[in-house]
């Protein structure tokens, strides 16, 4: 008996989504950082065993979206509720769900639920008890797990609870395979990973990394990457002084990238001013992010808005700077 299926995984910005998946599959897929919105799109992580395949869905943080870039990134929850044949729900044991709509939305589809509290490890037990008893009350048809995704604690029951849930079926990818996603996307998340990891305030949310140049070669990948910004002065703190911060975050992105892959890779990284970009419609579908307002039976033109997009690309991009190696 061979068992697949889809587990969507859900929480607010920082709850420990990614964390959680990368522990299931032991493997650092999603980028993680202590900043909240850190996921952006939909990720999938596959994990598959001799008689099993989890194909898990790693979603953005739950929220009230400010931009359009933000509206899609809710779009991508709300589409991932369809897809799941049991779903994660994971909780800060300090917090509860921002957007209790998508709770009672996942309740409605009558599909299995496996509710999470995560950092466990950072409460006393009798708190703990009391929040297991808290959701216990609030979902009584879910199993609900104290877990530690940072420690790996309770994350073989996890996977237990999936399996005990999962329905029979074949494989839906093949066997080999850990994700969805090219290696462009991977770079691309690995370089905004560190510049989440090194940047303050609203310099990493007004970021998007794209892969322009991709090249695999036998000993080296070579990588041309543009980091786009809203603002010019969003442009001078991203590079430093004589370039020097933008260097070490190329560094940084390039070493992690090289350990992903298993070999070394020239990274060629530049900065581009796109004003406004998070609440382009045209932008917004240019980086591959959802934003369709289609009512039922109306197709969008995708040859029109890719020329939109890159129209809009020629008309705003700004000066180039920064490489490294």
């Amino acid at each position: 008996m061979h068992k697949s299926g889809f587990v969507t995984i859900i929480g607010n910005p920082n709850a420990g989504k990614s964390t959680l998946m990368n522990a299931l599959l032991g493997e650092e897929l999603s980028i993680t950082s202590p900043k909240a919105q850190t996921t952006r799109e939909k990720v999938l992580g596959i994990l598959n065993g001799a008689d099993y395949q989890i194909v898990f869905s790693d979603t953005p943080g739950i929220l009230n979206p400010h931009y359009k870039l933000q509206e899609s990134m809710l779009k991508s929850i709300e589409n991932s509720v369809d897809e799941a044949d049991v779903f994660i729900l994971i909780t800060d044991v300090g917090e509860d769900f921002k957007n209790p709509s998508i709770i009672e939305r996942v309740q409605k589809t009558g599909t299995p639920i496996i509710l999470l509290i995560n950092k466990i490890d950072t409460v006393t037990q009798e708190e703990a008890m009391q929040k297991i008893s808290y959701w216990q009350e609030k979902l009584p048809l879910a199993e609900v797990i104290p877990i530690s995704a940072l420690y790996k604690f309770q994350t073989q029951r996890v996977l237990d609870a999936i399996l005990a849930r999962l329905p029979e079926g074949p494989a839906y990818y093949p066997k080999d395979e850990l994700s969805d996603r090219n290696l462009r996307f991977f770079a691309a998340e690995t370089i905004r990973k560190h510049i989440l990891l090194q940047y303050k305030q609203e310099i990493p949310y007004s970021v998007q990394v794209e892969v322009e140049d991709y090249k695999e070669m036998p000993k080296l990948d070579r990588i041309g990457a543009v980091i786009y910004v809203e603002k010019d002065s969003q442009k001078g703190i991203l590079i430093g002084k004589g370039g020097a911060a933008l260097k070490r975050v190329g560094t940084d992105a390039r070493k992690e990238f090289e350990q992903f892959i298993g070999k070394k890779v020239f990274l060629d990284l530049r900065v581009k001013v796109l004003k406004n970009w998070r609440n382009d419609d045209r932008l917004l579908q240019r980086f591959g992010y959802d934003v369709s307002k289609r009512k039922p039976g109306q197709d969008a033109n995708p040859d029109k808005l890719a020329a939109e997009a890159q129209a809009a690309l020629k008309e705003m991009e700004g000066l180039v700077d920064g490489r490294e190696e």
